[in-house]
């Protein structure tokens, strides 16, 4: 069916429940006469008469009360489903997917959304731990959360948390049977847990500083974790060095049980972002995260 067609269906259940072409052209907000071609166009195109009409009154035929039976409803459905709509709106509801790496799950979505959930109940939220650059929109993401410099150039990027402080450490057994590194040229002499990255296949470099400029390097090592405890675990059980979050190692760091190596030539990473398509009409739950992650910013 056209939307004309659809169109003229609604304006003859107009007429139809007003019994009056003047009432229901008000209704509808246009004219008497443009009212009056449309019921005679709908009629011609189901060579059926719907109304009957006289100078003082207007009702519905046989076949108009049969087809107003019909449509009424489903329009007051309709109306009703909109209505609803317009509730997801104004009040926060419904699920949100995001897609993150663990330490920011961890540090910042976690924390943020403590208050948010127990404010709005009827908000749900999925969080998926991927260390791979997702595609939001193939994989059905709201939004992801990734580091600076890491987001495709089409995607709309919020700053949600600071730079983040990285630290080398590793145990002191370790570290008595394999001298500390001095500079970064002397990471060939050890062994590193290594973070593997799964949409490159590849592990991740560590971001060193040489002669004032920042550059990623590779370090062999006999682990590759996709998980950021247990890379700190394998370090504290003496298996090599690690690169890590250093909030995720600053209590070891104090306890003594690890040792932080080569601390000024480990840069800051840049902060976490929040990323997502262009959303004109964006859910109010959606709305309320953005505004949620940004005042934590």
């Amino acid at each position: 069916m056209k939307r004309d067609e659809i169109a003229d269906l609604v304006a003859f259940v107009a007429v139809a429940e007003e019994r009056s072409f003047t009432k229901a052209a008000t209704r509808l907000g246009m004219a008497q006469s443009a009212l009056s071609q449309i019921v005679r166009r709908t009629e011609e195109r189901l060579g059926l008469r719907l109304l009957s009409r006289t100078t003082r009154s207007v009702a519905p035929t046989e076949a108009g009360e049969r087809l107003l039976q019909t449509l009424a409803p489903m329009l007051k459905d309709m109306q009703a489903t909109l209505a609803s709509l317009g509730e997801l709106r104004d009040r926060p509801t419904g699920t949100i997917r995001l897609t993150t790496v663990e330490h920011a799950a961890k540090t910042i979505l976690l924390p943020a959304m403590k208050r948010m959930l127990a404010d709005n109940p009827d908000i749900r939220l999925e969080i998926t731990v991927d260390y791979g650059l997702a595609d939001v929109v193939a994989d059905q993401f709201d939004a992801g959360v990734r580091l600076g410099g890491d987001i495709a150039r089409d995607m709309i990027a919020l700053r949600i948390g600071p730079d983040i402080p990285m630290a080398i450490v590793g145990a002191p057994d370790y570290l008595r049977g394999q001298p500390a590194p001095a500079t970064p040229a002397q990471l060939v002499e050890h062994r590193a847990i290594n973070l593997r990255l799964p949409t490159s296949g590849t592990l991740n470099r560590w971001r060193l500083t040489r002669g004032g400029r920042e550059t990623r390097v590779g370090i062999d090592g006999p682990l590759a974790i996709n998980n950021i405890d247990l890379i700190r675990d394998a370090a504290l059980d003496g298996h090599g060095l690690a690169y890590l979050p250093l909030d995720q190692v600053q209590d070891h760091l104090d306890r003594g049980q690890l040792i932080r190596v080569l601390g000024r030539f480990t840069p800051d990473l840049p902060g976490y972002h929040l990323y997502y398509p262009h959303r004109r009409h964006a859910s109010s739950a959606f709305t309320l995260l953005i505004e949620t992650l940004r005042l934590r910013a």
